[in-house]
């Protein structure tokens, strides 16, 4: 855990702030699946969209995400009341509180245009709370560590595994709680107790002090200085290359997220309390990663890590292949058994990168500009996620697969395993590691 001297903030240690900002923060950000498998049945039988047209809607409310650098930036260089951080944390849950209020309550004068503005408003709270998490998380990871050489080895990756297995319980929590309500009550219902949980972080996050978090000593040094900081930063070649690749392997898979949701709910009939129980598989698998890289995986080199991440991602896309021809069905193995498994895996399986890579990038931001750094990496992850799933629809469209006729299905999967293990002839792009003495040059 990152601890130090005198005022500074740490990880352990109960009631410290910390605690309460991170761990809060990035429990609410994990338990946003909650309200979002909602949209998924509203969308479909609220609404009627098709599984193209859900798949758009769906990538296009992240929009906002790719707007990150300019959060970044703008955190780093405006203080408010002389805090940086934490006001755009509680303007973020508030944002996300208004928007899920507001559908929850008007939910009959809803259209997909207006539904589509809330989603949008949402997602921009969301991604303003979350570059103020990650440059926090930066800033913090960044600290002198203790003088002992046993407790300077296991600080480095810490924090980040720490906000990593908070938003990971926020995960399968909502999931969990998502899929038992789903069958029970409303879809407003769930969106009205998200926002009011939004609403109970907006009033605890505005309790705490942004100097009692410890974080390093800057001054306010203007967008205009600030987005220069940031140029020459991109300009490094392991940050330049390493984030072109880390986005360009996510945009290079066509996502099949909402084929597959309606294969699954449509063409096997598959319970929504299975679709839920599912994701929550796959979240207590996101928590189990946070360990276990936190335990025994950080002295791998992100490289080799990396790549082997990406060819498990194929891997498993191939055995959806074989699952939607059949194969495990003629072993006995029952549909909603294979869903329970492997689809909840596969889909956190696309995040396991994420922690290796943002501890990497961590260490190579220069000091000053963690958030607007942070920031940057994560909207262009954002970017890659939307032109995935664009890429997605327009290899449904292409191979003609309807939201009635799957039969085609099986060459999109292969096609999309394919795609997958191409970023690692080209994972060179990576760093292996950061050597000691380059971390000091910073």
């Amino acid at each position: 855990m990152v601890s130090s001297d005198g005022s500074r903030g740490s990880v352990g240690g109960g009631g410290n702030p910390i605690k309460k900002v991170l761990g809060l923060g990035y429990w609410v950000q994990g338990f946003r699946c909650f309200p979002w498998l909602a949209v998924n049945f509203f969308l479909k039988d609220g609404l009627n969209v098709d599984p193209s047209k859900l798949q758009i809607l769906l990538n296009s409310a992240n929009l906002p995400m790719v707007g990150k650098p300019l959060y970044g930036l703008v955190s780093d260089s405006i203080y408010i009341s002389g805090q940086h951080r934490v006001p755009y944390i509680a303007l973020g849950a508030f944002l996300q509180a208004l928007s899920w209020l507001v559908i929850a309550i008007y939910p009959s004068s809803m259209s997909i245009f207006t539904i589509s503005v809330y989603l949008l408003l949402s997602n921009l709270g969301a991604s303003i709370a979350e570059v103020a998490n990650d440059a926090i998380v930066a800033e913090m990871g960044k600290q002198p560590p203790p003088s002992t050489k046993s407790s300077q080895s296991s600080s480095s990756g810490s924090l980040q595994s720490f906000v990593w297995i908070a938003s990971s319980i926020g995960g399968v929590l909502g999931n969990l709680v998502g899929g038992m309500f789903i069958g029970r009550f409303s879809p407003q219902s769930m969106f009205l107790a998200f926002g009011l949980l939004l609403s109970l972080q907006f009033f605890i996050t505005i309790s705490v002090s942004e100097s009692s978090l410890g974080l390093p000593k800057s001054t306010s040094a203007g967008i205009r200085k600030q987005f220069s900081q940031l140029l020459v930063a991109l300009r490094k070649p392991e940050i330049a290359y390493s984030i072109s690749w880390f986005a360009v392997s996510y945009a290079i898979i066509p996502a099949l997220t909402g084929t597959m949701f309606f294969y699954q709910t449509e063409y096997l009939k598959i319970d929504s309390s299975v679709l839920g129980i599912s994701k929550v598989v796959g979240q207590a698998t996101m928590l189990l990663w946070g360990i276990i890289y936190n335990q025994y995986l950080k002295s791998i080199p992100s490289r080799k890590l990396i790549s082997a991440i990406q060819s498990m991602m194929a891997v498993f896309m191939i055995s959806d292949f074989l699952f939607v021809r059949g194969f495990y069905r003629q072993m006995g193995m029952p549909d909603s058994l294979y869903v329970v498994m492997f689809s909840g895996f596969l889909e956190v399986l696309y995040f396991f990168k994420v922690l290796p890579f943002s501890v990497l990038i961590a260490q190579l931001c220069p000091h000053g500009c963690e958030g607007s750094i942070m920031a940057f990496l994560m909207s262009a992850v954002a970017l890659a996620f939307i032109v995935s799933g664009y890429l997605g629809v327009a290899l449904v469209s292409w191979i003609n697969i309807t939201g009635t006729d799957f039969s085609r299905l099986p060459i999109a999967l292969l096609i999309q395993a394919a795609c997958t293990l191409l970023p690692i002839f080209w994972s060179s792009c990576i760093p292996d590691d950061l050597k000691p003495k380059d971390r000091k040059k910073d």
